[in-house]
């Protein structure tokens, strides 16, 4: 008799601390979960009671500027001003060619990263709308194995920039999915806040989610994520509207916080920290001591907030390094912000997983029968253990089709008395006696 399933992992471990499951896929999707499956698949896959979890996602991400690091120059200061001014020097120089060529690539990267859904700002402040058209393009070719999500961002400011809003609500009609701002970056914050009631009233009208990079600043008076929450409130967006960085919410006073935490939850406005960029753009003023810039994610989490971890920048003209890697991003994500409980650092793998993907909306993510067989099998046991170790993704699979694989973190040693290769788990509960092969 014919096998019912095309493919069935077994042993697996589960981010939610269930072991030695087996999961059945047919037709692209998960049919069954559950121990010792008796149905056999035409592919059978160990997993070896490695952690199997849904792919990672970026909720925030700018891949127009990737992977343009030393162009035009590089960014000597390392500021968040000077990347701004390079990138304005950058965009004449631009081509559809490069911008495609260079997102590609970094979607390659993705891939093997087991990174299978991106949010990615789009600057529309360029009459041309070069990286507009050339990221619709990448958001095609890539559809088969990632999902892209388009944000119209006016980068010099809705207001500030003479040709922002008609250039946004052309990325809009061209295809492009979200609508972005940061009123932060207007001249005033009278001009701040009106940017918010204008995009939102606009997103309202389409029907369309709103991420604004939103009080991306060390001033504790850069208070737009207020107004964010008021219009979301008042046009009825609750559930689809985004404050990312919102890192003034790191230098407010508690008293002020205490009131606009649960305005956010009642809005229900989500927010996107992105740790490796925050920590190193944010506090650049300060001697000592120093503010660390992230905004305050246990608190929001406290408080009912959706959370989540961007990567932000990969070599390009704010951030030098990055390999589009979110459990890097969750490791910095979990040590800046102190959650080192288990739970905390738990919460912190969710982040770069399952909470983005609530806030992207993306359908068919997750666990359970009936989501789209997107896997990725990771080498570590757990996912405290898969941020420590930022572990090798051994298989990243697209609707049950596997698409990149990754060998073991395996090391060979040449030292007396002992063994001749060894992993970097810690397979003994008790952490004794460890097997670490």
């Amino acid at each position: 008799m014919d096998a019912p399933f095309d493919t069935v992992i077994r042993n697996a471990s589960l981010p939610d601390g269930r072991q030695g499951m087996d999961i059945a896929i047919a037709d692209g999707r998960i049919a069954a979960i559950g121990p010792a499956l008796a149905p056999r698949g035409r592919q059978e896959i160990d997993a070896g009671g490695d952690l199997l979890t849904p792919p990672f996602v970026d909720a925030h991400f700018h891949m127009d500027a990737t992977l343009s690091y030393g162009l035009p120059r590089v960014n000597e200061s390392g500021t968040l001003l000077e990347g701004i001014a390079l990138w304005g020097e950058l965009k004449p120089q631009l081509t559809q060619e490069a911008l495609v060529a260079r997102a590609l690539q970094y979607c390659d990267w993705a891939v093997a990263k087991g990174l299978l859904a991106i949010r990615s700002h789009v600057d529309v402040c360029d009459d041309r709308l070069l990286a507009v058209e050339a990221l619709l393009d990448v958001k095609r070719q890539v559809a088969p194995y990632l999902d892209l999500q388009l944000v119209a961002f006016p980068q010099d400011g809705l207001l500030r920039s003479p040709t922002a809003l008609a250039n946004l609500k052309r990325a809009i009609a061209m295809g492009v999915d979200v609508v972005g701002g940061i009123p932060h970056f207007e001249r005033t914050m009278a001009e701040g806040t009106e940017s918010v009631r204008i995009l939102c009233e606009f997103a309202a009208g389409k029907g369309l989610r709103v991420d604004m990079h939103c009080d991306e600043s060390d001033d504790p008076h850069s208070r737009h994520i207020e107004t964010l929450a008021y219009e979301t409130n008042r046009l009825g967006l609750q559930g689809r509207v985004t404050g990312s960085h919102l890192t003034s919410m790191h230098s407010m006073d508690n008293y002020y916080v205490s009131k606009l935490l649960p305005l956010i939850r009642e809005a229900g406005v989500a927010a996107v920290a992105n740790p490796l960029i925050n920590i190193t753009l944010q506090g650049r003023h300060d001697s000592y001591p120093k503010r660390r810039g992230m905004t305050r994610v246990p608190e929001l989490l406290a408080a009912g907030v959706e959370v989540a971890f961007g990567h932000d920048c990969v070599m390009d003209p704010w951030y030098s390094l990055g390999s589009g890697d979110m459990l890097e991003v969750a490791h910095m994500g979990l040590h800046v912000a102190q959650m080192t409980g288990q739970h905390a650092m738990r919460a912190c793998f969710e982040a770069v997983t399952a909470a983005p993907a609530r806030i992207l909306g993306l359908h068919g993510y997750g666990l359970a029968p009936g989501c789209h067989a997107d896997l990725v099998l990771l080498d570590a046991a757990s996912p405290v253990e898969a941020i420590r170790l930022r572990a090798a993704r051994r298989m990243v699979m697209r609707r049950g089709k596997v698409i990149s694989t990754t060998p073991r973190a395996t090391a060979t040693l040449d030292l007396p008395g002992r063994p001749a290769q060894t992993g970097f788990r810690l397979r003994s509960p008790a952490g004794l006696d460890a097997e670490n092969t």
